[in-house]
């Protein structure tokens, strides 16, 4: 394989107009350099638009193609599985969006697949991979924020009535799309599992779950407080409190390209800030490195683990809200 990871996107979706067709043009390890869409007409259109060289009329001809040594996969939730799979079969590397998988099992499945296939398989949380966050991970190491208590997050925003996330069949609700965001924020800053889950939800008459909060209890006394909605203003904020200070991030996980952290100790409120980074060239980046080494490097994470929880707290939700 060359130093450069050639890229395949499959389906024209809002992520890849939104920002990750533009981080793979500028990451220094990527190429773009296919699209596929099952609409032959929009996957040539946005090859023109966006400069890529090759478009294809089917994901099957994506993975196909020798020139791609990767793909990226932002379809809808209950097309990961099958997708993946394929991929994995053709020995192509997988960047695929959140949340992983339909449910743990699913999961299970895909991440076994990839590794039966000698393929790397990262779960596309690109959050991660903005430098402030690993500023905050080794401002906590260090201790200034004394003993971590408490990670809190809110996501929310007013989701048309219409989306394909409204239904259930293909993974839809606030927790797959944006709850996920707080379970990975707890579970990388205390790098640990949950040991208890407490949810609760309100649904729409599609049965996903509209708004949905929920307590994860860690080792060590530590609780992550969170909330996700498709049915509130938009919100997204993100905190992490310890028994000496706190680490506040504005815009939460989709920062602007020149960010700070709020960094909260006794009366006092510190400022810190960040030179203009993109979070999705940093997870391409990241991906590309980690194909390059054989193995996943942090903070990637093949999704795995955290669809366990995800899984769990959609069960717990379910079951606390009883019968329709």
């Amino acid at each position: 394989m060359t130093s450069t990871l050639n890229f395949g996107i499959l389906g024209c979706a809002r992520i890849a107009r939104r920002a990750v067709i533009a981080a793979l043009h500028a990451a220094p390890s990527a190429r773009l350099t296919a699209i596929a869409s099952r609409n032959v007409g929009l996957a040539r259109a946005w090859a023109d638009e966006f400069h890529i060289p090759q478009a294809h009329d089917s994901y099957a001809a994506l993975i196909a193609d020798p020139a791609v040594d990767a793909v990226y996969i932002p379809l809808p939730n209950e097309l990961h599985k099958p997708w993946v799979l394929a991929a994995a079969r053709a020995g192509k590397h997988v960047l695929c969006e959140k949340p992983l998988a339909l449910d743990a099992v699913e999961a299970q499945e895909i991440v076994a697949g990839c590794r039966s296939h000698g393929v790397l398989l990262h779960e596309a949380f690109m959050w991660r991979h903005q430098p402030r966050v690993a500023h905050a991970r080794q401002m906590l190491a260090d201790g200034r924020l004394g003993e971590l208590r408490l990670v809190k997050m809110d996501f929310s925003f007013d989701i048309d009535r219409t989306d394909w996330r409204l239904e259930a069949a293909r993974g839809g609700g606030a927790l797959y799309d944006l709850g996920c965001y707080g379970i990975n924020a707890a579970r990388l800053f205390t790098g640990a599992e949950p040991i208890e889950i407490v949810a609760r939800s309100h649904r729409f008459h599609t049965g996903v779950d509209m708004t949905l909060s929920m307590l994860l209890r860690f080792p060590g006394d530590v609780t992550a407080l969170l909330d996700c909605s498709f049915e509130c203003p938009y919100r997204n904020r993100l905190e992490i409190v310890g028994t000496s200070g706190a680490i506040e991030f504005p815009d939460g996980v989709l920062p602007k390209p020149e960010t700070e952290l709020i960094y909260r100790y006794g009366e006092t409120a510190e400022t810190i800030r960040f030179a203009p980074s993109d979070q999705y060239v940093g997870e391409i980046e990241c991906f590309c490195a980690s194909v390059a080494a054989g193995e996943l490097l942090p903070p990637a994470e093949d999704g795995l683990a955290n669809m366990k929880v995800v899984d769990a707290v959609r069960r717990a939700a379910l079951a606390a809200h009883g019968p329709a």
